[in-house]
């Protein structure tokens, strides 16, 4: 062969330029030593949110779990639009009656429809496990962030974890809410006071565990080479934090803001069972189940569905929350 021409053929075979213009479904190539015509496909990018769903769906209880909590959200939303019986509607005629047509849950004490101060009550308790658990990953992901990613705040922070930690919860609970509910009462009135008191508190009192999980996993990610590229080249730590930590640092945050609906919802319940929570008139499932007590013997229903509701909601988020996080664990992906 001709050195001349085999250098020819050389160079116009490996041409880049024709092949690089025209989509790569579409270029065909041929193998220069069989000499079949090749065709290279182009495969769409898979999501990874995709991947998460797929996942997530192999865990049973959690796909349950969010049906039976889809379920109660919709129950609670929109089902004082189709029973439209008041909650507060005082019937004496029909005091602790049992389930029939007109009371599908049966009345209370005062003759009050337990279908309609159900819904209304979760329609409180969801409220309150959102609420409290938007208060509590903010505060856990900002001190998280902080003591992991700047040395200096670790020791301060970590402390003041640990000392939040020590503190006993639910008396704490008890005592903040009989010292301040006149007082935000008098500002934003009994029902609105004892709400933004109650959320608060619980939120206040929850953020320790998440953020010592966010603390653990930014001191891992700050160690990759990305980030220590980024601050090589002066990037300010804000940015650093907002576009290279906090984006790699979402999994268990998604999954301790889902077992914190639940943490919030049991702590209402505990404080309205108490009678510290919302006032007497307000229904909420804690408030149904203390309203409950004297008659369980003679209606058991007033115990009955306030019980299982709150173990529902418990219990489909919870398991929500443990589908998320082996969806959410690369490790465990199939």
């Amino acid at each position: 062969m001709i050195p001349g021409f085999a250098m020819t053929e050389l160079v116009s075979y490996n041409e880049p330029k024709n092949v690089a213009e025209a989509p790569v479904s579409e270029t065909a190539t041929t193998d220069p030593i069989a000499g079949v015509d090749l065709v290279v496909l182009k495969v769409p990018p898979r999501n990874q949110c995709w991947d998460v769903w797929d996942q997530f769906k192999t865990h049973k209880g959690a796909v349950a779990g969010a049906g039976v909590f889809f379920v109660i959200v919709v129950a609670v939303v929109f089902g004082p639009f189709v029973w439209r019986v008041s909650p507060a509607y005082i019937d004496f005629t029909a005091m602790n009656a049992g389930p029939s047509w007109a009371h599908p849950f049966g009345t209370d004490q005062l003759g009050r429809d337990l279908l309609a101060r159900m819904m209304t009550g979760g329609r409180v308790a969801i409220a309150v496990g959102l609420a409290a658990m938007i208060i509590s990953i903010f505060l856990g992901t900002l001190i998280g962030v902080l003591t992991g990613y700047f040395k200096s705040l670790d020791g301060p922070l970590m402390r003041l974890t640990d000392l939040f930690l020590s503190l006993p919860v639910l008396p704490l609970l008890l005592v903040a809410v009989m010292l301040f509910r006149d007082a935000v009462a008098k500002i934003l009135g009994n029902d609105l006071g004892s709400f933004t008191l109650i959320v608060s508190i619980i939120g206040v009192m929850s953020w320790m565990g998440m953020a010592r999980i966010v603390r653990g996993e930014v001191l891992a990610v700050k160690q990759r080479e990305f980030v220590m590229a980024s601050r090589s080249i002066g990037t300010p730590p804000h940015r650093i934090i907002i576009r290279h930590v906090l984006p790699n640092v979402m999994s268990p945050i998604i999954v301790s803001a889902t077992l914190g609906i639940a943490d919030a919802i049991i702590a209402e319940s505990v404080l309205s069972f108490l009678g510290l929570g919302f006032p007497p008139d307000f229904p909420t499932w804690g408030r149904l189940l203390y309203d409950g007590i004297e008659y369980m013997q003679v209606s058991p229903q007033l115990v009955l569905w306030p019980g299982i509701a709150i173990s529902l909601t418990v219990l489909s988020v919870n398991y929500i929350g443990d589908g998320f996080r082996d969806a959410l664990d690369p490790r465990l992906r199939r």
